[in-house]
């Protein structure tokens, strides 16, 4: 930290944030009589707080999202430049930086071709959900409008995305929730719904979706919203085989197949996008976070050519197309951002440092399962990676809350920052998450596991 801030600057931005800020996620109970902790500035994977203290942040900002890292002076300039020549204009209008990074984003995404802007994930989703409601109407007279959604999956905070929302704890006390959603099972080996494993496990969790299509009735379910991995439910990867069924159920009861790349988007699991790695094709992409590594707001609900031409098959009909905005999806500064995030992505090789990096976090993540009885399970994909914690291997019994808050804790005393399953699951966050942004070394890796090592000692022993 360069230390531009005195102490009568902290003082003042301490209690005006204590005094007027409703932060995200957490009880604010606590400043009442402790200081919120204030990030002041950020270099690399390291971000500087009020204390002058140093942390390696070893989840990108605490929500996945800041891919490229801190300080790209590139990406800064990129949307100065822009703002200069045009900060916004409705996106009834293009722009430079708007056809520009749409243009490269689809060279990334074989068998998509449309890029409906936004300004965040939980919005994108929206817009995907309004498309497969529309297209019901258009298509199937109003019937085929269900969306199915996964347990333990998250998908956003507006009020539909909350009822296609598979974390219980997170829609507590906010129903009556929205019609028309319907829930399917998880696919999580570690903690099995059938006596099965491997592709067995997942043709079976796969084969659970399309039980409940028959129940509700193939011709009410008009769409299927699914993480490639899921992520605050606890980092859980698919089993083998699961992705490709999944696709022949949708292709068979000509239900769209929606996938929420929000967190695995744009590098994160080491492609560019997670559903990538299970070779199918979806009919949305919805993606956010690590689209322009947080320097500016972008979102984008992305289709194939064939959904897009629903929308203008009867121009006579004056209600027939996309009647939509999103008012900062004309804000040029995201689409600016984002193409030299891409570019850095692409010149520092940092999709193979994902892969390479990743796979060095999950190799130490497994030391630590077998020098803790207390980690239970480890899995992953690419720089996103789980550790779950139990008290008993044998009945996976989850360990508390309030372990769990005393691991994270002890992390950050100790200078590094990590996430962990939190209000999602009922009973079950008990996952240490961990995604470092993908100029991560070998270093930083090590640096992360070995704080958690010391941790799980310190708190269980």
């Amino acid at each position: 930290m360069d230390g531009t801030f005195n102490e009568n600057d902290i003082s003042r931005i301490v209690e005006a944030d204590k005094a007027h800020v409703w932060h995200h996620l957490i009880q604010h109970k606590p400043f009442e009589t402790n200081d919120p902790r204030i990030i002041l500035e950020g270099k690399g994977m390291r971000v500087w707080d009020q204390n002058g203290k140093e942390y390696l942040d070893a989840v990108s900002g605490g929500v996945w999202t800041v891919n490229v890292g801190y300080g790209r002076e590139s990406i800064a300039k990129a949307v100065y430049d822009q703002l200069m020549k045009l900060c916004y204009f409705a996106q009834s209008a293009g722009s430079i930086p708007g056809s520009l990074f749409s243009e490269k984003l689809i060279s990334k995404m074989p068998g998509m071709s449309r890029v409906y802007y936004t300004n965040s994930g939980s919005e994108a989703n929206e817009k995907a959900f309004k498309m497969i409601r529309q297209i019901a109407h258009k298509k199937y007279g109003g019937k085929k409008h269900k969306i199915l959604y996964r347990d333990r999956d998250y998908h956003g905070g507006t009020l539909a995305t909350m009822s296609a929302g598979g974390q219980d704890e997170r829609v507590m006390q906010y129903g009556p929730l929205a019609p028309g959603f319907v829930r399917v099972p998880h696919c999580m080996e570690y903690r099995p719904q059938w006596d099965l494993s491997g592709e067995e496990y997942g043709a079976r969790a796969a084969d659970a979706i399309e039980e409940v299509i028959l129940a509700e009735g193939p011709d009410t379910v008009g769409g299927l919203c699914l993480e490639p991995v899921t992520a605050g439910g606890g980092v859980i990867t698919p089993p083998p085989g699961y992705w490709e069924r999944v696709q022949e159920i949708c292709r068979k009861y000509d239900i769209l197949l929606h996938i929420d790349e929000v967190v695995c988007g744009v590098g994160r699991t080491g492609t560019w996008f997670g559903y990538q790695h299970y070779g199918i094709k979806p009919d949305f992409v919805t993606m956010a976070k690590g689209v322009a590594s947080g320097y500016a707001a972008i979102a984008c609900c992305v289709t194939t050519e064939e959904v897009f031409e629903m929308f203008k098959d009867d121009a006579s009909d004056p209600l027939n197309y996309f009647r939509d905005i999103s008012t900062f999806g004309g804000c040029t500064a995201g689409p600016a951002a984002a193409l030299e995030n891409m570019r850095i992505i692409e010149d520092e090789n940092l999709l193979d440092n994902t892969v390479n990096m990743g796979a060095r976090m999950m190799d130490n993540l497994g030391a630590l399962m077998e020098k803790h009885r207390v980690v239970g399970d480890v899995r992953g994909k690419g720089l996103f990676c789980g550790a779950e914690l139990v008290a008993d291997r044998n009945t996976k019994e989850p360990v508390s809350e309030k372990q769990m808050a005393q691991v994270s804790a002890e992390c950050g005393a100790q200078g590094v920052i990590i996430g962990m399953s939190n209000r999602s699951v009922p009973g079950l966050n008990n996952v240490l998450c961990f995604s470092p942004a993908l100029i991560a070394t070998e270093d930083d890796i090590d640096q992360i596991t070995d704080t958690v090592d010391a941790a799980l000692t310190k708190v269980f022993g």
